[in-house]
Protein backbone atom coordinates (compact mmCIF):
# COMPACT_ATOMS: atom_id res chain seq x y z
CA UNK A 1 0.00 0.00 0.00
CA UNK A 2 1.25 3.52 -0.91
CA UNK A 3 0.63 5.07 2.37
CA UNK A 4 2.45 8.13 2.01
CA UNK A 5 1.23 10.73 -0.94
CA UNK A 6 2.32 13.74 -2.72
CA UNK A 7 -0.11 16.05 -4.81
CA UNK A 8 0.83 18.97 -6.68
CA UNK A 9 -2.21 21.65 -7.63
CA UNK A 10 -3.76 20.01 -4.35
CA UNK A 11 -5.77 23.49 -3.22
CA UNK A 12 -8.84 23.00 -6.09
CA UNK A 13 -10.25 20.59 -8.70
CA UNK A 14 -8.86 17.11 -9.54
CA UNK A 15 -6.57 17.20 -6.67
CA UNK A 16 -8.37 18.88 -4.08
CA UNK A 17 -10.80 15.59 -4.76
CA UNK A 18 -8.33 13.35 -4.93
CA UNK A 19 -7.04 14.67 -1.18
CA UNK A 20 -9.97 13.99 -0.10
CA UNK A 21 -10.74 10.76 -1.86
CA UNK A 22 -7.26 9.44 -0.81
CA UNK A 23 -7.98 10.76 2.77
CA UNK A 24 -10.82 8.52 3.20
CA UNK A 25 -8.22 5.33 2.25
CA UNK A 26 -6.16 6.77 5.20
CA UNK A 27 -3.38 7.50 3.42
CA UNK A 28 -1.26 10.12 4.61
CA UNK A 29 -1.01 13.66 2.29
CA UNK A 30 1.54 15.66 1.18
CA UNK A 31 -0.49 18.66 -0.30
CA UNK A 32 1.22 21.17 -2.70
CA UNK A 33 -0.45 24.69 -4.59
CA UNK A 34 -0.37 27.75 -4.65
CA UNK A 35 -2.87 28.69 -2.54
CA UNK A 36 -1.76 28.06 1.02
CA UNK A 37 -5.03 29.17 2.98
CA UNK A 38 -6.99 26.40 0.68
CA UNK A 39 -4.47 23.97 1.38
CA UNK A 40 -4.58 24.70 5.08
CA UNK A 41 -8.66 24.40 4.81
CA UNK A 42 -8.53 21.73 2.87
CA UNK A 43 -5.62 19.79 5.65
CA UNK A 44 -8.62 20.82 8.40
CA UNK A 45 -11.29 19.16 6.03
CA UNK A 46 -9.60 15.99 5.72
CA UNK A 47 -8.27 15.56 9.66
CA UNK A 48 -11.31 16.40 10.95
CA UNK A 49 -13.22 13.78 8.85
CA UNK A 50 -10.43 11.33 9.08
CA UNK A 51 -8.61 11.86 12.62
CA UNK A 52 -5.81 9.27 11.81
CA UNK A 53 -3.96 10.75 8.55
CA UNK A 54 -1.65 12.93 8.78
CA UNK A 55 -1.69 15.90 6.00
CA UNK A 56 1.57 18.58 5.59
CA UNK A 57 0.78 21.47 3.45
CA UNK A 58 2.90 23.49 2.00
CA UNK A 59 2.68 27.09 -0.64
CA UNK A 60 4.63 26.10 -3.77
CA UNK A 61 4.60 27.46 -7.50
CA UNK A 62 5.44 24.53 -9.68
CA UNK A 63 7.05 27.14 -12.33
CA UNK A 64 9.54 27.84 -9.23
CA UNK A 65 12.09 25.12 -10.27
CA UNK A 66 14.17 25.27 -7.32
CA UNK A 67 11.12 25.71 -4.83
CA UNK A 68 9.74 22.27 -6.41
CA UNK A 69 12.87 20.08 -5.33
CA UNK A 70 13.08 22.22 -1.86
CA UNK A 71 9.58 21.73 -0.97
CA UNK A 72 9.69 17.59 -2.18
CA UNK A 73 12.41 17.06 0.19
CA UNK A 74 10.78 19.09 2.75
CA UNK A 75 7.48 17.31 2.56
CA UNK A 76 9.43 13.68 2.54
CA UNK A 77 11.48 14.27 5.60
CA UNK A 78 8.23 15.50 7.22
CA UNK A 79 6.09 12.11 6.51
CA UNK A 80 9.06 9.94 6.68
CA UNK A 81 9.40 9.32 2.72
CA UNK A 82 7.08 9.96 0.00
CA UNK A 83 5.51 6.37 -1.29
CA UNK A 84 3.63 8.04 -4.39
CA UNK A 85 4.12 11.68 -6.21
CA UNK A 86 1.22 12.79 -8.31
CA UNK A 87 2.05 15.35 -10.59
CA UNK A 88 -1.02 17.31 -11.14
CA UNK A 89 -0.56 20.61 -11.07
CA UNK A 90 -1.69 22.46 -14.67
CA UNK A 91 -3.14 25.22 -16.07
CA UNK A 92 -6.01 25.18 -19.20
CA UNK A 93 -4.96 28.53 -20.85
CA UNK A 94 -5.11 28.53 -24.64
CA UNK A 95 -5.60 30.25 -27.62
CA UNK A 96 -5.28 29.45 -31.40
CA UNK A 97 -1.48 30.20 -32.65
CA UNK A 98 -0.67 33.32 -34.57
CA UNK A 99 -3.89 35.21 -32.83
CA UNK A 100 -1.71 37.16 -30.51
CA UNK A 101 -1.79 35.00 -27.23
CA UNK A 102 1.70 33.52 -27.53
CA UNK A 103 1.79 34.73 -24.19
CA UNK A 104 -1.20 32.33 -22.74
CA UNK A 105 0.24 29.72 -24.78
CA UNK A 106 4.09 30.34 -23.47
CA UNK A 107 2.65 29.81 -19.80
CA UNK A 108 0.54 26.79 -20.68
CA UNK A 109 3.83 25.00 -22.03
CA UNK A 110 6.04 26.09 -19.10
CA UNK A 111 3.25 25.18 -16.23
CA UNK A 112 2.23 22.11 -18.13
CA UNK A 113 5.42 20.41 -20.00
CA UNK A 114 8.62 22.34 -18.64
CA UNK A 115 7.18 22.52 -14.29
CA UNK A 116 5.93 19.31 -14.86
CA UNK A 117 9.45 18.07 -15.97
CA UNK A 118 10.58 19.56 -12.75
CA UNK A 119 7.97 17.78 -10.51
CA UNK A 120 9.41 14.01 -12.09
CA UNK A 121 12.94 14.84 -11.64
CA UNK A 122 12.30 15.76 -7.71
CA UNK A 123 10.39 12.75 -7.85
CA UNK A 124 12.53 10.29 -9.27
CA UNK A 125 15.58 11.57 -7.28
CA UNK A 126 13.15 10.65 -4.13
CA UNK A 127 12.35 7.59 -5.69
CA UNK A 128 15.89 6.18 -6.97
CA UNK A 129 17.50 7.41 -3.19
CA UNK A 130 14.63 5.14 -1.45
CA UNK A 131 15.01 2.44 -4.47
CA UNK A 132 10.94 2.56 -4.80
CA UNK A 133 8.10 4.32 -5.17
CA UNK A 134 5.14 5.27 -7.43
CA UNK A 135 5.46 8.26 -9.82
CA UNK A 136 1.70 9.55 -11.47
CA UNK A 137 1.72 11.74 -14.38
CA UNK A 138 -1.57 13.49 -15.04
CA UNK A 139 -2.25 13.66 -18.69
CA UNK A 140 -5.46 14.41 -20.39
CA UNK A 141 -7.68 12.75 -23.15
CA UNK A 142 -6.86 15.54 -25.56
CA UNK A 143 -2.76 13.92 -25.96
CA UNK A 144 -4.34 11.37 -28.17
CA UNK A 145 -4.07 13.87 -31.09
CA UNK A 146 -3.20 17.47 -32.10
CA UNK A 147 -6.18 19.22 -31.11
CA UNK A 148 -7.62 22.62 -33.15
CA UNK A 149 -8.45 26.17 -31.54
CA UNK A 150 -7.77 26.50 -28.07
CA UNK A 151 -6.77 22.95 -26.99
CA UNK A 152 -3.60 22.73 -29.65
CA UNK A 153 -0.58 24.06 -27.38
CA UNK A 154 -2.59 22.18 -23.89
CA UNK A 155 -2.91 19.08 -25.93
CA UNK A 156 0.79 19.26 -27.02
CA UNK A 157 1.64 19.45 -23.33
CA UNK A 158 -0.20 16.88 -22.45
CA UNK A 159 1.04 14.48 -24.90
CA UNK A 160 4.51 15.60 -23.71
CA UNK A 161 4.25 14.81 -20.37
CA UNK A 162 2.85 11.27 -21.50
CA UNK A 163 5.52 11.01 -23.51
CA UNK A 164 7.52 12.03 -20.26
CA UNK A 165 6.53 9.68 -18.03
CA UNK A 166 6.89 6.70 -20.73
CA UNK A 167 10.37 7.34 -20.90
CA UNK A 168 10.53 7.30 -17.17
CA UNK A 169 8.97 4.42 -16.77
CA UNK A 170 11.27 2.43 -19.61
CA UNK A 171 14.10 4.08 -17.58
CA UNK A 172 13.04 1.95 -14.56
CA UNK A 173 11.62 -1.17 -15.74
CA UNK A 174 12.82 -4.29 -13.56
CA UNK A 175 12.42 -2.14 -10.37
CA UNK A 176 10.31 -1.08 -7.61
CA UNK A 177 9.97 2.28 -8.85
CA UNK A 178 6.03 2.24 -10.76
CA UNK A 179 5.32 5.04 -13.38
CA UNK A 180 1.10 5.45 -14.49
CA UNK A 181 0.25 8.24 -16.68
CA UNK A 182 -3.75 8.91 -16.21
CA UNK A 183 -5.64 10.35 -19.37
CA UNK A 184 -8.88 12.14 -17.58
CA UNK A 185 -11.73 12.41 -19.83
CA UNK A 186 -14.14 15.43 -19.06
CA UNK A 187 -14.40 15.99 -15.63
CA UNK A 188 -15.85 18.97 -13.70
CA UNK A 189 -13.14 20.91 -11.97
CA UNK A 190 -12.32 24.67 -11.56
CA UNK A 191 -10.02 24.72 -14.67
CA UNK A 192 -13.40 24.08 -16.83
CA UNK A 193 -16.14 25.34 -14.46
CA UNK A 194 -17.52 28.14 -16.85
CA UNK A 195 -17.55 25.04 -19.36
CA UNK A 196 -21.80 24.48 -19.53
CA UNK A 197 -22.26 21.89 -22.20
CA UNK A 198 -19.62 19.85 -22.50
CA UNK A 199 -21.05 16.46 -23.86
CA UNK A 200 -19.54 13.41 -21.75
CA UNK A 201 -18.80 15.84 -19.26
CA UNK A 202 -19.09 14.36 -15.45
CA UNK A 203 -18.78 15.76 -11.93
CA UNK A 204 -15.85 15.99 -9.94
CA UNK A 205 -16.33 13.17 -7.40
CA UNK A 206 -17.30 10.11 -9.08
CA UNK A 207 -14.65 11.31 -11.80
CA UNK A 208 -11.82 11.53 -9.75
CA UNK A 209 -12.85 8.25 -8.13
CA UNK A 210 -12.21 6.72 -11.29
CA UNK A 211 -9.19 8.28 -11.33
CA UNK A 212 -8.23 7.22 -7.96
CA UNK A 213 -8.86 3.49 -8.80
CA UNK A 214 -6.81 3.43 -11.73
CA UNK A 215 -3.70 5.21 -9.69
CA UNK A 216 -4.07 2.55 -6.91
CA UNK A 217 -4.15 -0.03 -9.48
CA UNK A 218 -0.63 0.89 -10.82
CA UNK A 219 -1.15 -0.05 -14.39
CA UNK A 220 0.89 1.77 -16.67
CA UNK A 221 -1.75 4.17 -18.25
CA UNK A 222 -5.38 4.44 -17.76
CA UNK A 223 -8.41 6.53 -19.69
CA UNK A 224 -10.70 7.63 -16.61
CA UNK A 225 -13.78 7.08 -16.52
CA UNK A 226 -12.93 3.99 -18.25
CA UNK A 227 -16.29 4.44 -20.04
CA UNK A 228 -16.64 5.92 -22.82
CA UNK A 229 -12.74 6.82 -22.51
CA UNK A 230 -10.63 3.88 -23.15
CA UNK A 231 -12.44 2.97 -26.79
CA UNK A 232 -12.87 6.71 -27.14
CA UNK A 233 -8.79 6.91 -27.41
CA UNK A 234 -8.83 4.47 -29.94
CA UNK A 235 -11.21 6.41 -31.91
CA UNK A 236 -9.60 9.24 -31.85
CA UNK A 237 -6.36 7.89 -32.72
CA UNK A 238 -7.69 6.95 -35.90
CA UNK A 239 -10.63 9.55 -36.99
CA UNK A 240 -9.52 11.81 -39.88
CA UNK A 241 -8.21 14.73 -39.16
CA UNK A 242 -10.99 16.63 -40.38
CA UNK A 243 -13.39 14.77 -38.26
CA UNK A 244 -11.69 15.50 -35.48
CA UNK A 245 -11.31 18.98 -36.08
CA UNK A 246 -15.55 19.15 -36.29
CA UNK A 247 -15.91 17.04 -33.04
CA UNK A 248 -13.47 18.77 -30.56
Amino acid sequence: MRKRILITGASAGLGEEMARQFGALDRDLALCARRLPRLEALRSEVTAAHPGVTVAVRALDVTDHDAVFRVFRKLRDELGGLDRIVVNAGLGKGQPLGTGYFAANKQTAEVNFVAALAQCEAAMEIFREQGAGHLVVISSMSAMRGMPRNLTTYAATKAGVAALAEGIRADVLGTDIRVTTIFPGYIRSEMNARVRRTPLLVDTEPGVRSMVRAIERERPHAYTPAWPWTPLSFAMRHLPLRLLAKVT
